[in-house]
């Protein structure tokens, strides 16, 4: 139950991002959720991998080149799911870096945090 939660407010936040960003265009809620399904997945799969094999990088910069590693998983998401699209990197990164802070924020406040 609390994945299904997770998913529907990862969804949410996703479409309240592509009207509040201008370089993100989601095409309905349908397809925020398949954004929310297909950003867990490659979380869970990709960025283990990718966070490996940049972890000298990672390490320099203090740690601050995950942020890259979210861009990137972002924009992998816009060539999976049609109906979404992030128009730059530099919009990746602003739409990921915001979309974490609402996700731990409404973890939060719904009591679903780890």
């Amino acid at each position: 139950m609390k994945l299904i939660l997770r998913l529907l407010v990862t969804a949410a936040l996703v479409l309240l991002l592509s009207n509040l960003l201008t370089g993100v265009h989601v095409a309905s809620f349908g397809t925020a959720v398949i954004v929310a399904f297909v950003l867990g997945l490659l979380n869970l799969f990709i960025k283990p991998i990718l966070v490996i094999l940049t972890l000298p990088v990672t390490v320099v910069t203090l740690g601050l080149f995950l942020l890259v590693i979210n861009a990137i998983i972002i924009m992998l998401c816009t060539n999976i799911v049609g109906g979404f699209a992030v128009d730059s990197f530099w919009t990746a990164l602003i739409f990921s870096v915001i979309l974490s802070i609402l996700q731990s924020i409404t973890y939060k406040i719904l009591g679903d945090d780890k």
